[in-house]
């Protein structure tokens, strides 16, 4: 994915919602792309695909082509998504076996997934199935499989925990999911892009470049225009 966009500051929009970070994460997805999208919020991005977008979505329990969660009348208590919410098939859309799916994740034939996350290291590690707390209930999934078999790994979550720590840090402290997976993070104060040992800020919503670097604990670095050295 290119990073040599200089970084953009929104400052008179942001924090953004949970569905404003799946409209970002959806106009970053390039044209044509196999993805998969992540029990949570991520399935949010469904949503916020523009018609012609080329996209094809996938689901692990078996699905491709994959429309936006079902309103209503369109509602067919068999027609889900992995995170068991109705969905719409668009036009050419199949259905498999969940054992032949994960052959697909695993075989890197996925462009993109777009996985949710307790906390990603600089170094782009995945924690996302379990806080490590004793009476936490693990959560595995597919996230695995898809940590290791998509070509690049998406996140979404908020920046900042319920009790004001950082998600996106030195190095994880939850149980991990994959090592140096993650490509970018979105979050509703910024979006990062991770790799070649650099935590680049590519976007931010609400706050300045400067005041989010004061709030991480680990270094940062603007995103160039193109052709700066």
């Amino acid at each position: 994915m290119s990073t040599s966009n200089s970084l953009v500051e929104n400052t008179g929009r942001g924090p953004l919602s949970k569905h404003e970070m799946a409209a970002v994460i959806a106009r970053d997805i390039p044209f044509g792309s196999f993805v998969n999208l992540g029990i949570g919020q991520p399935t949010l991005v469904a949503d916020h695909l523009p018609a012609g977008s080329g996209v094809v979505l996938h689901t692990e329990n078996g699905m491709l082509n994959m429309g936006p969660a079902a309103e209503e009348t369109q509602v067919d208590p068999e027609l889900i998504n992995a995170g068991k919410i109705p969905v719409t098939e668009l036009p050419g859309a199949a259905y498999f076996h969940h054992a032949d799916s994960f052959a697909m994740m695993r075989g890197g034939h996925l462009d993109i997934c777009v996985l949710g996350a307790f906390q990603v290291s600089a170094a782009g590690d995945l924690a996302n199935w379990h806080t490590g707390a004793p009476d936490a209930i693990p959560a595995v999934g597919g996230a695995m499989d898809l940590a290791i078999g998509a070509k690049n790994v998406f996140v979404m979550m908020t920046l900042f925990a319920k009790n004001g720590s950082p998600k996106l840090v030195a190095e994880c402290t939850y149980p991990l999911t994959g090592l140096g997976c993650v490509d970018r993070v979105y979050t509703d104060l910024a979006t990062f892009s991770i790799g070649q040992g650099r935590v680049t800020v590519l976007e931010t919503f609400g706050i300045t470049y400067e005041d989010l670097a004061s709030r991480l604990d680990i270094p940062l670095q603007p995103a160039e225009p193109a052709g700066s050295l």
